[in-house]
């Protein structure tokens, strides 16, 4: 009998062990066919020609891989890495949008509240009526001089930045959320609703609420020194990029801050490759211990607003219908920085794309590097 149990012991064991190293085998596959995707696409945009470097992290079957190319600081000789900080421009609005998010979840604010019901100094007819949840999807109306050529020559303090928006009128009768226009300005404001409601600053609402939970360490909105440049502490500064324009010319100094409004909050918020491979798993895979974040998170990948056959708004993600996948992805750029984040929630896929250099082709990962990992 003993003989038997341990022969029946023997070929489980042998059983699970083919189990394992067959699943082994196919996940070492897989990482082989993600590094041939992404190296392929990505290694041509990223050569010793190119300004700067570029950090990526890559989300598939529950991990994270990363891939890194050229320089943090190109006369320094210092490479990119997962831990190098770069400007996030725009990726910023994923973060407050997901503050109205679980605001929302936790019954704090609506979505249908106007704005003036926490700004009253916004009195003017149109800007008044704007809503939260048409302010955290672009479907404001809202397009003034800070969103678009010719850029402004000065900057404006809260107070003008009020009266800007209580003098602006509609130039083609739109109508609050009845037209999608991609507004900064729109985030700004939003950034004041915020702040009002909770009654503290938007690095602390965004650190409290979302950066801490998910132990996003390394991603912060600075203040703004005198000499435009982000505060942080030394080890920090130490880390983070030179900003390149695409020809290669050195603008601004590292942790550089770019804004036309002149009030605490409204510079960009800076991370890491990854930092931001956590935030790719809480999206897909909802890798959060707070379920009202979790649920928070894909509230605002949700499409909210249809433009068209192939293009839909969330609160700050955009959905990109392709032949057979739907790309939820948010990009972001300044003249001396680069940023992507996209997801294939169908299939537990995501990417991040950050680059020290001014229009840098993004679009290869929505395009081209996510639908052919979609289809392995």
């Amino acid at each position: 009998m003993r003989q038997w149990l341990t022969v029946r012991i023997a070929a489980v064991l042998l059983v699970v062990a083919v189990s394992v190293l067959g699943v082994a085998r196919a996940d070492s596959d897989m990482d082989a066919q993600i590094r041939d995707i992404v190296t392929t696409e990505l290694a041509p945009t990223a050569t010793a020609a190119d300004p700067g470097g570029l950090a990526v992290a890559v989300y598939a079957g529950g991990r994270v891989a990363f891939f890194n190319y050229g320089f943090a600081d190109a006369a320094a000789k210092r490479p990119v890495t997962p831990d190098t900080l770069f400007n996030l421009a725009s990726l910023r609005k994923l973060f407050e949008a997901t503050l109205v998010a679980l605001g929302t979840e936790r019954g704090e604010l609506r979505l249908d509240d106007p704005v003036g019901k926490y700004l009253p100094e916004l009195n003017a007819d149109y800007v008044s009526r704007v809503t939260i949840g048409e302010l955290v999807n672009h479907t404001s109306g809202l397009l003034l001089p800070t969103d678009h050529p010719p850029w402004p020559d000065g900057t404006f303090s809260r107070d003008q930045f009020i009266a800007m928006l209580n003098a602006w009128t509609p130039p083609a009768g739109e109508q609050p959320g009845k037209q999608r226009v991609y507004s900064h300005a729109g985030y700004v404001l939003l950034q004041l609703v915020l702040e009002r409601r909770y009654d503290m600053p938007i690095a602390t609402l965004i650190g409290n609420r979302i950066l801490k939970p998910l132990g996003m360490t390394s991603t912060f909105v600075p203040d703004r020194s005198e000499d435009n440049r982000s505060t942080m502490a030394p080890e920090m500064m130490q880390r983070v990029v030179q900003g390149y324009s695409h020809d290669g010319t050195a603008i601004g100094p590292p942790g550089n801050q770019q804004r036309y409004y002149d009030f605490p909050g409204t510079g960009q918020m800076f991370s890491t490759a990854r930092d931001l491979g956590i935030l790719l798993g809480a999206c897909l895979d909802g890798a959060v211990i707070d379920p009202e974040l979790r649920v928070a998170l894909q509230m605002t990948e949700r499409e909210s607003f249809r433009v068209d056959e192939k293009f839909g708004q969330a609160m700050a993600w955009e959905h990109v219908r392709l032949d057979g996948v739907t790309v939820i992805d948010k990009p972001g750029g300044l003249n001396n920085a680069s940023a992507y984040v996209g997801l294939v929630p169908a299939r537990r896929l995501g990417i991040v794309l950050l680059a020290n250099r001014g229009d840098y082709p993004h679009e290869i990962a929505r395009y081209r590097i996510l639908p052919a990992l979609a289809r392995l």
